[in-house]
Protein backbone atom coordinates (compact mmCIF):
# COMPACT_ATOMS: atom_id res chain seq x y z
CA UNK A 1 0.00 0.00 0.00
CA UNK A 2 1.21 3.10 -0.54
CA UNK A 3 1.63 6.15 1.92
CA UNK A 4 -1.10 8.10 0.56
CA UNK A 5 -3.07 5.38 0.87
CA UNK A 6 -2.04 4.31 4.40
CA UNK A 7 -2.96 8.23 5.47
CA UNK A 8 -6.65 8.34 3.55
CA UNK A 9 -7.41 4.90 4.63
CA UNK A 10 -6.64 5.15 8.22
CA UNK A 11 -9.54 5.95 10.57
CA UNK A 12 -10.56 5.98 14.61
CA UNK A 13 -11.53 2.53 14.85
CA UNK A 14 -14.32 2.83 17.79
CA UNK A 15 -15.00 -0.95 17.98
CA UNK A 16 -12.26 -3.94 17.36
CA UNK A 17 -13.10 -7.86 16.80
CA UNK A 18 -11.02 -8.83 19.58
CA UNK A 19 -8.61 -10.88 17.23
CA UNK A 20 -5.11 -10.59 18.67
CA UNK A 21 -2.54 -9.45 16.43
CA UNK A 22 0.46 -11.66 15.97
CA UNK A 23 3.29 -11.15 17.45
CA UNK A 24 5.73 -10.55 14.81
CA UNK A 25 3.25 -7.95 13.10
CA UNK A 26 2.95 -6.04 16.67
CA UNK A 27 7.32 -6.34 16.89
CA UNK A 28 7.05 -4.45 13.08
CA UNK A 29 5.01 -2.05 14.14
CA UNK A 30 6.87 -1.08 17.67
CA UNK A 31 9.84 -0.87 15.94
CA UNK A 32 7.91 1.83 13.33
CA UNK A 33 7.41 3.54 16.52
CA UNK A 34 10.59 3.10 17.80
CA UNK A 35 11.88 4.99 14.66
CA UNK A 36 9.85 7.80 14.73
CA UNK A 37 11.46 10.95 14.68
CA UNK A 38 12.05 13.36 17.88
CA UNK A 39 13.67 17.08 18.35
CA UNK A 40 17.87 16.20 18.76
CA UNK A 41 16.63 12.55 18.60
CA UNK A 42 16.04 12.65 22.73
CA UNK A 43 12.85 10.38 22.15
CA UNK A 44 11.24 11.42 25.72
CA UNK A 45 8.36 8.56 25.48
CA UNK A 46 7.96 5.17 27.04
CA UNK A 47 5.13 3.01 25.75
CA UNK A 48 3.82 0.68 28.12
CA UNK A 49 2.15 -2.20 25.75
CA UNK A 50 -1.07 -3.67 27.67
CA UNK A 51 -2.54 -7.35 26.59
CA UNK A 52 -4.29 -9.07 29.43
CA UNK A 53 -7.95 -8.69 28.87
CA UNK A 54 -8.13 -8.58 33.18
CA UNK A 55 -5.75 -5.27 32.87
CA UNK A 56 -7.96 -3.74 29.69
CA UNK A 57 -11.24 -4.63 31.64
CA UNK A 58 -9.99 -2.44 34.90
CA UNK A 59 -8.75 0.35 32.80
CA UNK A 60 -12.22 0.87 30.62
CA UNK A 61 -13.45 3.19 33.42
CA UNK A 62 -10.89 5.40 33.62
CA UNK A 63 -11.26 5.43 29.80
CA UNK A 64 -15.19 6.95 29.80
CA UNK A 65 -16.38 3.41 29.33
CA UNK A 66 -15.15 3.23 25.33
CA UNK A 67 -15.14 0.16 23.95
CA UNK A 68 -11.93 0.12 22.07
CA UNK A 69 -10.11 -0.15 24.97
CA UNK A 70 -11.60 -3.79 25.62
CA UNK A 71 -11.98 -5.27 22.01
CA UNK A 72 -8.56 -4.59 20.95
CA UNK A 73 -5.27 -6.67 20.31
CA UNK A 74 -3.20 -4.39 22.08
CA UNK A 75 -3.44 -1.10 23.96
CA UNK A 76 -0.66 1.20 23.59
CA UNK A 77 -0.06 3.87 26.67
CA UNK A 78 2.54 6.50 25.54
CA UNK A 79 3.77 8.13 28.18
CA UNK A 80 5.64 11.41 27.77
CA UNK A 81 9.52 11.29 29.81
CA UNK A 82 10.22 14.69 31.46
CA UNK A 83 13.44 13.56 32.65
CA UNK A 84 15.04 15.00 29.34
CA UNK A 85 18.98 15.39 30.94
CA UNK A 86 19.19 11.34 31.47
CA UNK A 87 18.02 11.52 27.56
CA UNK A 88 21.07 14.05 26.16
CA UNK A 89 23.75 11.02 27.67
CA UNK A 90 21.68 8.09 25.77
CA UNK A 91 22.23 10.08 22.99
CA UNK A 92 25.96 10.78 23.54
CA UNK A 93 26.13 7.34 24.05
CA UNK A 94 24.43 6.03 20.81
CA UNK A 95 26.46 8.84 19.05
CA UNK A 96 29.76 7.57 19.92
CA UNK A 97 28.87 4.32 18.31
CA UNK A 98 29.07 5.87 14.92
CA UNK A 99 31.65 7.24 13.08
CA UNK A 100 30.86 10.79 13.39
CA UNK A 101 33.74 12.95 14.45
CA UNK A 102 33.97 13.08 18.76
CA UNK A 103 34.34 16.76 18.08
CA UNK A 104 31.02 17.32 16.26
CA UNK A 105 29.39 15.06 18.55
CA UNK A 106 31.05 17.47 21.89
CA UNK A 107 29.38 20.43 19.92
CA UNK A 108 25.87 18.77 19.31
CA UNK A 109 25.59 17.88 22.84
CA UNK A 110 26.81 20.94 24.04
CA UNK A 111 23.88 22.33 22.12
CA UNK A 112 21.08 20.10 23.11
CA UNK A 113 22.09 20.62 26.93
CA UNK A 114 22.31 24.48 26.04
CA UNK A 115 18.81 24.28 25.04
CA UNK A 116 17.43 22.00 27.91
CA UNK A 117 18.74 23.79 31.10
CA UNK A 118 17.07 26.68 29.68
CA UNK A 119 13.67 25.42 30.41
CA UNK A 120 11.54 25.07 33.63
CA UNK A 121 10.09 21.15 34.43
CA UNK A 122 6.07 22.49 32.92
CA UNK A 123 8.40 23.21 29.38
CA UNK A 124 10.18 20.21 29.66
CA UNK A 125 6.73 17.97 30.16
CA UNK A 126 5.28 20.09 27.40
CA UNK A 127 8.19 19.09 25.13
CA UNK A 128 7.84 15.26 25.68
CA UNK A 129 4.21 16.12 25.45
CA UNK A 130 4.72 17.51 21.94
CA UNK A 131 7.10 14.47 20.77
CA UNK A 132 4.86 11.58 22.24
CA UNK A 133 2.41 12.57 19.21
CA UNK A 134 4.69 12.08 16.72
CA UNK A 135 5.44 8.97 17.61
CA UNK A 136 1.57 8.32 17.87
CA UNK A 137 1.29 9.19 13.99
CA UNK A 138 3.62 6.24 13.62
CA UNK A 139 1.37 4.24 15.30
CA UNK A 140 -1.48 4.75 13.54
CA UNK A 141 0.10 4.90 9.65
CA UNK A 142 2.32 2.18 10.71
CA UNK A 143 -0.68 -0.03 12.33
CA UNK A 144 -2.90 0.56 9.17
CA UNK A 145 0.29 -0.49 6.65
CA UNK A 146 0.76 -3.41 8.20
CA UNK A 147 -2.95 -4.62 7.51
CA UNK A 148 -4.57 -3.50 10.70
CA UNK A 149 -6.50 -0.56 12.43
CA UNK A 150 -6.43 1.49 15.46
CA UNK A 151 -7.56 4.71 17.27
CA UNK A 152 -5.75 6.89 19.25
CA UNK A 153 -7.09 8.19 22.37
CA UNK A 154 -7.26 10.71 25.11
CA UNK A 155 -10.44 10.79 26.58
CA UNK A 156 -8.43 9.00 29.69
CA UNK A 157 -7.34 9.71 33.13
CA UNK A 158 -3.87 9.61 33.18
CA UNK A 159 -3.36 9.55 36.52
CA UNK A 160 -5.46 6.62 37.02
CA UNK A 161 -3.68 5.09 34.17
CA UNK A 162 -0.41 5.40 36.35
CA UNK A 163 -1.65 4.30 39.04
CA UNK A 164 -3.20 1.07 37.77
CA UNK A 165 -0.22 0.13 35.19
CA UNK A 166 2.40 0.80 38.29
CA UNK A 167 3.78 3.06 36.11
CA UNK A 168 7.40 4.73 37.41
CA UNK A 169 7.64 8.32 38.20
CA UNK A 170 8.20 10.77 36.39
CA UNK A 171 6.29 9.24 33.07
CA UNK A 172 3.19 10.78 32.30
CA UNK A 173 0.50 9.11 30.49
CA UNK A 174 -0.55 11.63 27.52
CA UNK A 175 -2.54 9.38 24.55
CA UNK A 176 -3.57 6.25 24.18
CA UNK A 177 -3.49 4.24 20.46
CA UNK A 178 -5.74 1.11 20.80
CA UNK A 179 -4.73 -1.38 17.93
CA UNK A 180 -6.68 -4.37 16.23
CA UNK A 181 -8.63 -5.90 13.75
CA UNK A 182 -11.87 -3.27 12.81
CA UNK A 183 -15.68 -4.59 14.08
CA UNK A 184 -16.56 -1.21 12.53
CA UNK A 185 -16.44 0.94 9.31
CA UNK A 186 -14.99 4.17 8.41
CA UNK A 187 -17.18 6.70 8.33
CA UNK A 188 -17.01 9.15 5.17
CA UNK A 189 -13.41 11.61 5.92
CA UNK A 190 -13.58 14.91 6.28
CA UNK A 191 -10.64 17.53 6.39
CA UNK A 192 -11.30 21.19 6.13
CA UNK A 193 -10.27 22.57 2.42
CA UNK A 194 -6.88 23.12 1.44
CA UNK A 195 -7.73 26.68 1.72
CA UNK A 196 -8.58 27.17 4.82
CA UNK A 197 -5.31 24.64 6.10
CA UNK A 198 -2.03 26.36 3.69
CA UNK A 199 -1.68 30.15 3.36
Amino acid sequence: MEYAEVVMQRYATKKFDGRMIDDAKVIQLLDIIRYSPSAFNLQPWRIKVVTAARIKEKLLPATNNQPQVVTCSHLLVFCANPELEPLIGKVEDTLNQTDMPKDVIGQYIQLITGYVTTMTPDRKLAFAREQVHIALCNAVNGAKALGFDSCPMGGFDPNAYADMLFLPEPLVPTVLCAIGYAADAPQQKIRFPREEIFF
